[in-house]
């Protein structure tokens, strides 16, 4: 791509609207190649306004037993890196514009190979990447090759970020932030929204890049909560969760997962879309 990237594209579009994004994530390979690839494939006309995909790894330490899970279930599927880049291309076949950004661990990147990693993705029409155990004094080894081909490499923030730190985990970020509302794996607790609104207004003092929000988010009402104080809500294992109920056992569809998450997906762009945006002035005034 030449010019504007999608994800800052989306994020001007977004605040064009008057609204926050919803920002959906499946694990690529999850519960099996043909049906991930469906999956992905509705969820921009189900009201996703980015995708993450999850990069399926043997051991995700941040995240809960849902994701956990998922990862296997793409891992015994046979899910390669390869297939996931393959999966990103057959959905800018019909869309090219809903950004997608991998997320996931070091580990898998680095055996694929940095260089290998970062022309393959930014061929299949990736955007962005989010590699949780990547801390930023060891960004570059994989945020310059990934500038180098028109890869947004976005920085996580925690509860636990101090205003010491919050500088040098932002000074090279892209895209936007990711700001992670409890400490702990996903899946699990969700933060208070004034909590949230506080972290989020102490990030925008130190970037101009827009925030999303993420973990412990799984209602429509909860979307919406956090769409009046963010720039987007992350939803993930509340989605994979909905993909589990459809499976047997074995791991067999026993109903259309794709419905079902398309569903499911429609309910929280409609709680993101309903959220009356907290300005400057809102928050001023309390």
């Amino acid at each position: 791509m030449t010019g504007e990237r999608r994800i800052a594209r989306r994020f001007r579009r977004l605040r064009a609207e008057g609204r926050a994004g919803l920002v959906t994530f499946v694990t690529a390979g999850d519960p099996s190649p043909d049906l991930s690839r469906e999956i992905v494939l509705a969820l921009p006309a189900a009201g996703a306004d980015i995708i993450e995909l999850g990069m399926p790894f043997s051991d995700p330490m941040a995240d809960g037993p849902s994701i956990q899970q998922s990862s296997l279930r793409a891992l015994a599927g046979g899910q390669t890196m390869a297939r996931t880049f393959a999966q990103v291309a057959a959905l800018r076949d019909r869309d090219d514009e809903t950004p997608v950004v991998l997320m996931g661990y070091f580990n898998p990147i680095y055996r694929y190979g940095v260089a290998r990693f970062v022309a393959d993705a930014a061929a299949a029409g990736v955007d962005g990447l989010i590699v949780v155990d990547l801390p930023p004094e060891e960004h570059d080894e994989l945020r310059l090759p990934a500038a180098d081909a028109g890869l947004d490499l976005m920085a996580l923030v925690a509860p636990t970020t101090d205003d010491a730190r919050l500088p040098r985990v932002l000074g090279r970020a892209a895209g936007f932030v990711y700001y992670v509302s409890v400490a702990g794996i996903t899946g699990t607790v969700s933060a208070a929204v004034p909590d949230i609104e506080r972290a989020v207004n102490r990030i925008r003092r130190t970037t101009d890049l827009p925030v999303g929000v993420g973990f412990g988010i799984r209602t429509p009402e909860q979307t919406a909560a956090i769409a009046a104080v963010a720039d987007a809500a992350v939803v993930g294992s509340a989605i994979v969760d909905r993909i589990a109920a459809d499976l047997d056992n074995d791991g067999k569809p026993t109903g259309d997962p794709v419905a079902t998450v398309s569903a499911f997906v429609a309910d929280l762009a409609a709680g993101a879309r309903s959220a009356k945006r907290r300005t400057a002035d809102d928050v001023g005034a309390e």
